[in-house]
């Protein structure tokens, strides 16, 4: 019973963040209505298409697989219509909620994640689109072609948005997809991390972006090229260690230490280790019920803070509650939706042993003096 109340909670809350979003999307009044929170100006122009990549980034496991009867079933029902309309208004140069896909460097970011959402959930959110719509889609990524990534870890979004076009057919550039991963390769530093560009950060954009773009991108389009292929197998293998790490930071208390920069973005600092437990890729030593218990310890520990949310429920800035002081330059409010990613494994059916009984973590167990697996470097 304890996993099938975690699965309710899990979506109530994630249904909660969602909600705003998608409901004044659908009805074009999300710029109208969505509050811009941010240490600086400008912001306005990014933030509506970051609240709506970012979110059904970690929705669209749960559209995809989620089930088709029952309360639930009708509830994924519904908001994959509401999605699929999302992208429709936001795609159509006709919409007042028309997004930016061309304007200053940062939709390439944006709409990285809104085909991220797209790889995780083709039949959902891009088949069973209209076809006026799939074309505008297709215009609004190839639109970023005209932005120059960072020399870091933006290298993966003209990659993910290559790997979206080429899973709905479109023509595709194999290249960015392949320099992306070959100097990500240059930047493995050992133990399952990459550097963010050349340089190590402590931080958590190994969670944030990396990994997870990383290992949907080679397990799409490894069988491409032979080197992708050969490639696939050492990507899985570094990601299953850092979700080992990741599992481990978590303290008994659902706490985890607060460094590095964009940790405004909340719990979206695990999307990494609920991706690996969505690909059923966690090591052996963890138990996938573990690692729900530690991933709801967290949750609770952020998402119940009073200030978490606005007065309409929008996201505020914050870590742990309403603290706007913790907002970089780049963030505003459409960014904070990539707390959503840590709601992937709800793409599991609840009969998975991910949702099954109650088991303590890693950090817990060792603490309270019980026996716990040793650690060993990949």
């Amino acid at each position: 019973m304890i996993g099938k109340h975690d699965r309710k909670y899990w979506l109530q809350t994630m249904l909660k963040i969602a909600d705003p979003v998608l409901d004044t999307l659908a009805i074009e009044q999300l710029k109208q209505s969505m509050p811009v929170e941010s240490a600086a100006s400008g912001r306005e122009k990014y933030t509506n298409l970051e609240a709506f990549g970012r979110l059904i980034c970690g929705m669209a496991p749960w559209i995809e697989s989620g089930p088709r009867h029952g309360e639930e079933g009708e509830l994924r029902d519904k908001y994959a219509a509401l999605i699929r309309r999302g992208i429709e208004v936001a795609t159509n140069p006709n919409s007042p909620d028309f997004m930016n896909f061309t304007d200053g460097p940062q939709p390439i970011v944006d709409a990285a994640f809104l085909a991220h959402a797209i790889v995780r959930a083709p039949n959902e959110l891009y088949a069973k689109l209209s076809s006026h719509v799939k074309k505008n889609l297709a215009k609004a990524f190839k639109q970023t072609r005209t932005r120059k990534p960072h020399f870091n870890n933006w290298l993966l979004f003209s990659a993910m948005l290559e790997t979206a076009l080429f899973l709905c057919a479109e023509d595709w550039d194999p290249m960015r997809v392949d320099y992306a991963l070959k100097q990500h390769e240059q930047w493995y530093l050992g133990d399952g991390v990459y550097g963010d560009g050349p340089e190590f950060h402590a931080d958590y954009y190994n969670s944030y972006v990396i990994q997870p773009m990383i290992v949907d991108i080679i397990n799409h389009i490894s069988e491409q090229a032979d080197d992708w292929r050969v490639l696939k197998k050492r990507i899985n293998e570094r990601a299953r260690r850092f979700a080992t790490i990741q599992e481990r930071i978590i303290s008994p208390e659902g706490t985890f230490p607060v460094v590095g920069r964009s940790i405004a973005y909340r719990f979206g600092a695990f999307q990494h280790l609920a991706q690996m437990a969505l690909h059923h890729n966690l090591d052996n030593s963890l138990h996938p019920a573990q690692v729900r218990c530690a991933l709801t310890a967290v949750i609770k520990r952020m998402i119940e803070v009073e200030g978490t949310f606005d007065e309409n429920g929008w996201l505020t800035i914050g870590f742990c509650g309403h603290q706007p002081d913790i907002g970089e330059g780049y963030i505003s409010t459409g960014s904070l939706y990539l707390c959503a990613t840590i709601f992937l494994p709800l793409g599991l059916p609840a009969n998975d042993p991910f949702w099954q009984g109650e088991k303590e973590w890693t950090a817990k167990k060792a603490w309270s003096g019980k026996a716990f697996s040793i650690d060993q470097a990949y």
